[in-house]
């Protein structure tokens, strides 16, 4: 009896302190629980946030994809593995194309250096046009699309890509260094696709870049207007007997000027008639 009531005090001394160093311990500011209630608070926004964001990029992604598998630009002539894929396609006279959404295919100002059409030097069509780059710059996609090829030609393109777009039209790219994409790739315009370069037929670096429809090559510049890098119009209406052609977007001259010009023409040469005829009367007197 004597032992255990020194024991019993200790063990009371000992729970006394526990509960205050516990009491003690809860007893923290009012600042500091509001602190931690909105931080906790704004960790519940953040992370839903974040789930909503995520899963909103996700349905936006899968319905793309739909439309892509969906869209008959995707699966008509889709597995040739030819640059112009549409052989025995009916060809209408006229069709209006949507370029609004047109990105130039290459960073920075860049200069002309072959355009389209015949060239004497070579016996042939040059079908496309040529722009000056760098080995290793990058190289752009020009309208939203899908990557249709990525292949080698040693006597032509060299490493090239081939992308149809949602338009219904379809780019070339010609002699790259490195593919950036795969086929079936889903691209946005402006997505780097490759890196520039000097391969196949070229005589120096640079980008052959075509424009076409149902496989015919439109010249590029009846489209673009490349000192300015843009589209001349949001819709281009495509000719079947003038695709090849260039298109002038020039104001034109009015006939009064052509007139004018004409008239003072004939001035000019009654004028001379006149002189002529009055230097050929002097003469004759003098003699």
């Amino acid at each position: 009896m004597t032992l255990l009531r020194p024991i019993t005090i200790l063990a009371g001394a000992m729970l006394t302190l526990c509960s205050l160093s516990s009491s003690a311990q809860y007893r923290l500011p009012d600042s500091h629980n509001d602190q931690h209630n909105d931080l906790l608070a704004s960790q519940k926004a953040i992370s839903s946030d974040i789930s909503v964001a995520n899963t909103l990029m996700y349905l936006n992604d899968l319905r793309e994809r739909e439309e892509y598998i969906d869209n008959d630009i995707f699966t008509n002539h889709w597995e040739s593995e030819s640059v112009n894929p549409y052989s025995g396609v009916t060809i209408p006279a006229s069709h209006d194309i949507d370029v609004s959404g047109f990105v130039f295919p290459l960073d920075g100002d860049r200069r002309v250096t072959s355009h389209y059409g015949y060239r004497p030097r070579f016996r042939r069509v040059h079908r496309g046009i040529d722009l000056s780059l760098n080995v290793g710059d990058t190289v752009r996609a020009a309208f939203d699309g899908k990557i249709r090829l990525t292949k080698y030609e040693r006597k032509g393109y060299g490493y090239y890509v081939v992308v149809r777009h949602n338009n219904g039209m379809e780019t070339v790219y010609g002699h790259l260094s490195k593919f950036l994409v795969k086929p079936d790739q889903v691209v946005k315009a402006g997505d780097p696709i490759a890196l520039g370069g000097n391969t196949g037929r070229s005589t120096g670096p640079h980008l052959h870049f075509e424009t076409r429809y149902l496989g015919l090559a439109i010249n590029p510049t009846a489209i673009v207007d490349f000192d300015n890098q843009v589209t001349h119009k949001d819709i281009f209406t495509f000719e079947k007997k003038t695709y090849e052609k260039s298109q002038n977007y020039a104001p034109k001259k009015k006939a009064t000027r052509k007139k004018s010009t004409a008239s003072s023409k004939k001035t000019t040469s009654s004028t001379a008639k006149k002189s002529s005829s009055s230097s050929a009367s002097k003469t004759t007197t003098k003699k």
